[in-house]
């Protein structure tokens, strides 16, 4: 099994820290606002890792954070006259409840910041006995960037031009400019905690490093996220734990790619934001999956206008032979099942290349024509193609509802079709596959007849009402 690490910049051997044992962290939330996408996609996608390094037996303890204190939830808690805590929490409740509608798992171990700060002071304190930390008189304490020769390491950029695109604390106290906040001191009205430097708070960097020390230790395998978070919040913890421990943090660094909207990137301030709970107000929560999926994690993902209607669409289309499956109740035999088995074969080739979900999906269709293949000639393998799709890609999600349930919701147009017509309509698609074409013909006819039309494709045939 291969993962791409991004700070080797290649695709490595999976090789734990002890044997059999995976410890996995990925950067959830700043809960200063409802879930988009982006959120999502992140949550799918670590889910995702953590359920199939299960299926391939790996001990897998995986650990999420929630960032419910920090400059943009303060802002809002201003904004709105609600405390930062109750804001926060409220948040955290209704992001909590769209990822559930979602079908995303929990993590192993949830994190707060406010729940770590004795954890994260306690570290902040370490760092300045190492001398890699500094307080001011103002009570902020910031990490000293110099203290750390390998710092850039991940993002490749060195101290010189760390400044370039990325905000910095104005402070004349700082040793130097590209210095980060560890503790901030609390200004009027903001929420605090009693520190040895004042009433202040966390920075957001040191967050994530010391909730990962308290859950896992000096060490993690996985340590995941979105590509935007590598400059500078994940080279900032790479600085900030190995300047304290002096071991390296973490052995598989993976990022995500970003959603970008029509070929923008998506963000508040273009308007272009596209909430989670909106999107499965709108579409299955499968076929939001399967369009996100059908990328791989590492790229960028465009949401145009017909992304979703047409991963709808697809995932329609495979309920309905799920659903045509069901109801010519076949039997299928030991030597059907075997034959099914390749299909979870190939899906773990699939996903031991660094997880492609995008070949993974794009094998869906061959796997589907089989199993219409096998339906109208009446033959067992394609009750046991069905079985095994199901249990297979119910790691992604797909494929767990009822059939019927499913295409009365999302599919109303294939389900309203008589069960005659769609017989017809097999039966044409058998005499296609066995280069029938006269037959082929004199049961498109027959279709028209019966006021339907059909179109034909290399996944199978659509029909559609005159």
């Amino acid at each position: 099994m291969k993962i791409y690490n991004s700070l080797t910049k290649r695709k490595e051997e999976f090789i734990p820290l002890e044997e059999n044992k995976v410890k996995m962290y990925a950067c959830g939330i700043t809960v200063s606002g409802e879930a988009h996408i982006g959120h999502g996609y992140q949550a799918l996608i670590y889910d995702i890792m953590r359920k199939y390094l299960k299926k391939q037996g790996y001990d897998v303890t995986y650990a999420r954070n929630y960032t419910d204190v920090d400059d943009k939830i303060i802002a809002k808690s201003n904004e709105t006259g609600i405390p930062a805590d109750e804001y926060a929490a409220k948040m955290i409740e209704n992001i909590n409840a769209i990822m559930e509608k979602f079908h995303v798992d929990d993590p192993d171990v949830w994190l707060k910041a406010t729940e770590n700060i004795e954890n994260i002071i306690t570290f902040v304190e370490t760092l300045i006995q190492k001398g890699h930390a500094y307080a001011t008189k103002n009570g902020d304490v910031y990490f000293d960037v110099a203290s750390f020769p390998a710092y850039g390491k991940l993002s490749n950029r060195n101290i010189e031009d760390a400044l370039d695109g990325v905000r910095v604390d104005n402070d004349e106290e700082k040793k130097n400019a590209y210095d980060f906040a560890l503790w901030k001191s609390a200004k009027a009205g903001e929420i605090f905690w009693e520190s040895p430097w004042g009433k202040g708070r966390p920075g957001w960097h040191i967050e994530c490093s010391a909730m990962n020390r308290a859950a896992f230790g000096e060490q993690i395998d996985i340590h995941g996220g979105g590509r935007d978070l590598i400059f500078p919040h994940h080279e900032n913890e790479i600085a900030q734990t190995e300047a304290l421990t002096g071991k390296p943090f973490v052995r598989y660094w993976t990022h995500n790619g970003l959603i970008k909207v029509n070929g923008q990137k998506m963000s508040k301030s273009l308007g272009n934001s596209l909430l989670l709970a909106e999107l499965l107000e709108k579409y299955s929560d499968e076929a939001v999956k399967f369009a996100l999926l059908q990328t791989n994690y590492r790229n960028d993902i465009n949401v145009t206008d017909d992304l979703f209607p047409e991963a709808e669409k697809h995932i329609g289309q495979f309920y309905t032979a799920l659903l045509a499956v069901e109801e010519k109740n076949l039997a299928f035999t030991p030597d059907d099942e075997a034959a099914a088995k390749k299909i979870d074969e190939e899906f773990n080739v699939c996903m031991n290349d660094d997880f492609n979900t995008a070949l993974a999906i794009s094998n869906l269709f061959g796997y589907f024509k089989e199993l219409k293949k096998y339906l109208a000639a009446g033959d067992g393998k394609a009750a046991a193609y069905a079985a095994q799709l199901k249990k297979t890609y119910a790691l992604f999600g797909f494929f767990q509802k009822d059939a019927r349930e499913y295409l009365q919701r999302f599919g109303k147009e294939e389900e309203s079709i008589p069960a005659e017509v769609k017989a017809v309509a097999q039966e044409r698609w058998a005499a296609r596959q066995s280069r029938d074409w006269a037959k082929s013909d004199e049961l498109r006819a027959k279709l028209a007849e019966m006021g339907y039309s059909v179109k034909d494709s290399k996944e199978g045939y659509e029909l559609t009402k005159n």
